[in-house]
Formats: C-alpha cells, sequence, structure tokens
C-alpha cells in the first residue's frame, strides 16, 4: 500500500506592530481582491456569489472576471498531477479512465473550479493534470479504493502542487 501524506498549510510571517502573526499564503490563482457580486467567468460560466464560484443562472449585468481554473488552463499551469503506471493499468485502462472521468464529472458539478485540464499518454504511463490539488487527491483515492495498488503523493507547499502516483 502507497503512503498517505497530509501536508500542513503554508505559512509566512510577517511583523506588524513590534508582534510577528503568521499568515497563511494562498493559491496564485486564487482572487487577491474582493470580487463583485455577482461576477460571471467569460469563458466556463461559473457564477462567483456567495464568496464562492458556482454553477448557476448568469444574472443580467454581472461583472466578468476569469476563474481560477479558467486562469490556470488558460496558463497551461496545472494544480495538480496524476500519474498511472503499471501492467494492471494497462491491461485495464479504459476501465479505469472512466472511473477518473466520473470522479471529475461529480466534483465539477459542485466545485466548478475542480477540472480535469489534459489526460496524456508518454512512455508507457498516463498523466493527468488537474485544476486543483484537491481533484488530483480525489483521483488518487478513487482509483486507490477501486484497484488498491501502490499510491503516493508528494505536495510541494511553496508551489501548492500535489503530485499523486499510483501503479499496479
Amino acid at each position: 500500500m502507497g503512503t498517505r501524506t497530509t501536508p500542513p498549510p503554508a505559512f509566512r510571517q510577517i511583523l506588524r506592530r513590534d508582534s510577528i502573526f503568521e499568515e497563511r499564503v494562498d493559491d496564485a490563482y486564487k482572487s487577491r481582491h474582493k470580487l463583485p457580486e455577482p461576477t460571471v467567468c467569460p469563458q466556463c460560466k461559473a457564477v462567483f456569489h456567495d464568496g464562492r464560484w458556482e454553477w448557476r443562472q448568469v444574472p443580467t449585468g454581472a461583472h466578468q472576471e476569469k476563474c481560477p481554473a479558467c486562469h490556470r488552463i488558460h496558463d497551461q499551469y496545472p494544480a495538480g498531477f496524476v500519474t498511472l503506471q503499471g501492467e494492471f493499468f494497462a491491461a485495464h485502462r479504459e476501465e479505469i479512465l472512466h472511473v477518473v472521468q466520473n470522479v471529475e464529472k461529480r466534483e465539477r458539478a459542485e466545485h466548478p473550479l475542480q477540472r480535469i485540464m489534459a489526460i496524456e499518454e508518454k512512455d508507457g504511463e498516463t498523466l493527468i493534470t488537474t485544476t486543483d490539488i484537491h481533484l488530483a487527491r480525489g483521483l488518487g483515492d478513487a482509483i486507490h479504493d477501486a484497484y488498491q495498488g501502490d499510491l503516493e503523493f508528494h505536495y510541494n507547499q511553496g508551489e501548492n502542487l500535489l503530485r499523486v502516483h499510483w501503479m499496479r
């Protein structure tokens, strides 16, 4: 069985009025300013409402700004990498990728920022890139739950990046 690690949150120290406070360092693709409500993404039509991105009817006259997922896709800068490999994977590739598509569909329905960016074949393995670290983790967990095998997570705090490796 593979290793599972839960990363601690990233923090940096700041000086404020002669005291040191810890401030969380967030994802570079999350908005640094408060978005006006409602805001709609001009590409995917997700709506920012009540502090989160949702799939809902696009209100007339809504402010337009690209959502973090569309921004990542445009920049080709994934937050998650899922690598699938092994003889078992090669023999059951279509079935396992069907599980991947179902998990992404379910997650995306509730969380518009969780999307698969690409599925690529390279050197006998499959690489899936995602717009969100939580989706990458969910894909790895779903595959592992269904097919066992070895599952590893490698989290890079400084880049808010998760690499998942599954093999069987």
